[in-house]
């Protein structure tokens, strides 16, 4: 007998899946969300869904891919139904839910469905925007508005947006709330600058110009949750049996959950799902927020991920059981990271909330490749790392040694052994590894004009201020400990 897979029908078989699941799926359409990927459906579409459960948001969600690639077939033979699997412990008690998310009503793809997305805009009802297109997507390029579509994030918001001035007259009503995720800091301000330029860039006229900025609210966020997606083909086989049906956009989190959204109390009654849990926090600043996660969390993960890696590791967890990647990231987190935050928080504080860190790295239940955490390496290390490196120095005018070890094997990482039709590859002990990172060709480019000599390679890179914003090779003692790390990684053979 063949296992059934996750649809509507099957749960009007199996109504116990999503007891409520009539009322939830035909509740009306009130977010439009630039992409669909496991971060947006793990914790924005979490918030969304519970919302809806208790009969408090009762809206769904437009989900617009960027592709055609990663899953449409899968959205639409599901219709858009996806398993949350929930793994860990919560004051002290462990925490294993599944559940049927039925917050995406429709999922369709900006690159042959975007006159469907841009119809959306017509809908009185639909008052949100959410995206997360990584850290790469909030950025200004010159972009063709009329296109079907816009090549950039903001471009297709741009042309969004104004389709919705022009279908409602520029009613004050008709603005919309816009809250990007993307882990960039202030990404609400910038996002909204950006539009606003693509706008007068295009001669969308004074009258847009002015709605956009009377009646709509970019607000700033913070997105925190461990969502490592699918996991492994033997958990997989395991929780498809369990379920008793199949499932290919099934994903994994931890419990842990924060969305913190920086709006004012006029927008509160928009984002009513807030309500639904104590993880999303509406305040007027969160900067802490931000800065925590950002510094501790992200960061940690960004120093460490590639040494991991190439120790031959796979995972966090299997890291955080290696006692010696475990002292590591420890003493990195705590006794590196802690201390140089760039922003006025108290020390104590900022060293809690990197053993709560730490304490999620070691959640048993959740399989969190390393490989995922090398996607965009470099803008995660420019923007994550590189200012809290720049504050050790400004406070204590030493070399961070962990700080240093954790670049040097970035470096390695981001070693380019082979290419083929524009994707990049590492090697390490005979196995190719893919480098998904925009800097892939730059380096590429460095290490063939480099091969080997260490020294003025490290010396390119670091003193690369358009890479990095600043030359990084005027800190003391910085470029020579991280070529120091670079030889003696390599004598050990961790390439």
């Amino acid at each position: 007998m063949n296992t059934p897979r996750l649809t509507p029908d099957l749960l009007q078989q199996r109504p116990e899946l999503c007891p409520d699941a009539p009322r939830l799926l035909a509740l009306p359409e009130k977010i439009i969300q630039f992409g669909t990927g496991v971060l947006l459906r793990g914790l924005p579409d979490y918030f969304v869904h519970k919302a809806n459960q208790q009969g408090i948001f009762n809206g769904r969600i437009v989900g617009g891919k960027s592709t055609d690639r990663g899953g449409v077939d899968a959205f639409s033979e599901q219709s858009n139904l996806f398993t949350h699997c929930i793994r860990g412990i919560e004051n002290g008690q462990v925490v294993e839910e599944n559940f049927v998310n039925t917050a995406i009503s429709r999922t369709l793809s900006a690159r042959s469905e975007w006159s469907e997305i841009i119809q959306c805009a017509h809908n009185p009802e639909l008052q949100i925007a959410i995206s997360n297109t990584t850290e790469v997507g909030i950025q200004l390029v010159d972009d063709d508005l009329t296109a079907s579509p816009p090549v950039s994030f903001p471009g297709k918001l741009t042309a969004f947006l104004y389709e919705r001035f022009q279908a409602f007259d520029g009613s004050p009503e008709s603005g919309m709330v816009i809250v990007p995720t993307e882990l960039v800091v202030n990404n609400g301000t910038k996002l909204r600058d950006i539009v606003l330029e693509q706008a007068r860039r295009h001669k969308l006229g004074e009258a847009f110009v002015q709605w956009l900025t009377d009646h709509n609210h970019f607000c700033s966020s913070l997105v925190d949750r461990i969502v490592p997606g699918l996991p492994d083909a033997e958990a997989q086989k395991e929780l498809m049996e369990t379920l008793g049906y199949e499932d290919d956009l099934l994903i994994m989190s931890e419990v842990y959950r924060l969305w913190a959204i920086e709006c004012g109390e006029e927008v509160k009654s928009v984002l009513s799902f807030a309500q639904a849990d104590a993880g999303v926090i509406i305040d007027r600043n969160i900067d802490l927020h931000r800065e925590l996660k950002l510094r501790l969390l992200n960061g940690s993960h960004t120093f460490s991920v590639a040494l991991f890696f190439l120790s031959g590791l796979q995972t966090v967890r299997e890291s955080m059981e290696t006692p010696e990647m475990e002292e590591f990231i420890t003493e990195l987190t705590l006794n590196e990271l802690a201390p140089a935050i760039p922003y006025e928080v108290d020390l104590e504080r900022a060293r809690t909330f990197g053993r709560q860190v730490l304490d999620r790295f070691r959640n048993p239940y959740i399989k969190h490749q390393l490989i995922d955490i090398t996607v965009q390496y470099t803008a995660k290390m420019k923007m994550r790392n590189v200012p809290t490196l720049l504050s050790h120095y400004q406070k204590f005018g030493t070399v961070p040694a962990r700080m240093a070890q954790g670049f040097a094997a970035y470096v390695l990482f981001m070693r380019v052994i082979h290419s083929e039709g524009g994707a990049y590859f590492g090697e390490l002990d005979g196995t190719r590894y893919p480098i998904r990172c925009d800097a892939a060709s730059y380096f590429h480019e460095l290490w063939k004009k480099y091969p080997t000599d260490l020294s003025g390679l490290v010396q390119s890179l670091l003193s690369d201020t358009q890479l990095w914003g600043t030359n990084l090779a005027e800190l003391p003692g910085f470029q020579g400990a991280v070529h120091l790390n670079m030889q003696e990684m390599l004598s050990e053979k961790v390439e």
